[in-house]
């Protein structure tokens, strides 16, 4: 056979590959919490996915609303979840049944982290939270007063991509920015994870070598969990974890900028943000 052909045949293979490993598929089975068809969004709490995640409760996009068509909280469900390498959704949504939405223990409740402590407002003083950095270096959080500084919170074993791994892909894409730009010269980077279990400063430093992460301009922290779900709930984070899997947390996403005073200037709810708006705000 020709070598050009030979040649041909190989990229196509690759790419062939590549597009593969950018699209999964896998069947997720749980019951329906809450469905918001406006937003085109589902939340379920589900059995593990194995190879996946472990078991979980999340809300999941839909990229057709009409899939949502006649389900109701506390119907059981049978779903096709795709994971693309930018996001994910659920589609082929099959009800199998229903029960009765699981409702708290009187014995064992499971508050949201930010039970009993206020919302920062913006021009309030950001707390001087006590955590550990990936070098294992004890910090206080008004340390970083002087800089400018865009703060979010993840867990590195976060599965799906538009969830805590696109807070990562922004903060390195907001990284690139701050090393071109002399106008953002005193901003710093602040990662925040909220699974201390697993998420040790050595785990932390090998995570931040995958997003080539430059410790002079980003930080990532960890500690106790206590004081990091206190100083979390203060920006609106809300953390539930399974009494009998700690791997199962259920979160919302939170990001903020800082001023250089230490006090509070903007939060970001969810995920519908930019990098650009980041940069953005940080110059004003």
């Amino acid at each position: 056979m020709p070598r050009h052909i030979l040649l041909f045949l190989s990229l196509a293979s690759a790419l062939a590959c590549n597009r593969a490993s950018d699209h999964r598929e896998f069947t997720l089975q749980g019951q329906v919490l809450s469905i918001e068809p406006a937003k085109k969004y589902i939340t379920v709490k589900h059995e593990e996915i194995k190879g996946f995640m472990p078991a979980m409760t999340m809300p999941y996009e839909v990229r057709d609303e009409k899939v949502l068509d006649g389900l109701k909280p506390g119907d059981l469900v049978k779903a096709t979840l795709v994971v693309i390498s930018n996001g994910a959704y659920l589609s082929m949504i099959l009800k199998v049944g229903e029960a009765p939405l699981e409702k708290p223990s009187a014995e064992a409740p499971m508050p949201s982290a930010s039970s009993g402590f206020e919302l920062l407002k913006p021009g309030e003083a950001v707390p001087d939270g006590r955590f550990l950095d990936q070098d294992g270096k004890k910090r206080r959080f008004g340390e970083f007063k002087g800089s400018r500084v865009a703060l979010t919170f993840i867990y590195t074993k976060c599965p799906l991509p538009t969830f805590c791994p696109l807070m990562d892909r922004h903060f390195a894409a907001i990284q690139k920015t701050l090393k071109s730009d002399p106008a953002l010269g005193n901003v710093h980077l602040v990662t925040v994870s909220f699974d201390p279990a697993t998420d040790t400063p050595a785990v932390l430093k090998r995570h931040a070598k995958t997003l080539d992460a430059d410790f002079s301009h980003w930080t990532f922290l960890t500690g106790d969990r206590d004081d990091i779900d206190q100083f979390a709930a203060r920006f609106g984070v809300s953390i539930s974890r399974a009494l009998n899997d700690a791997r199962d947390i259920t979160h919302n996403l939170r990001t903020a900028i800082i001023n250089a005073d230490g006090t509070l200037a903007k939060v970001y709810v969810g995920n519908d943000w930019t990098p650009e708006q980041v940069v953005a705000d940080l110059k004003k």
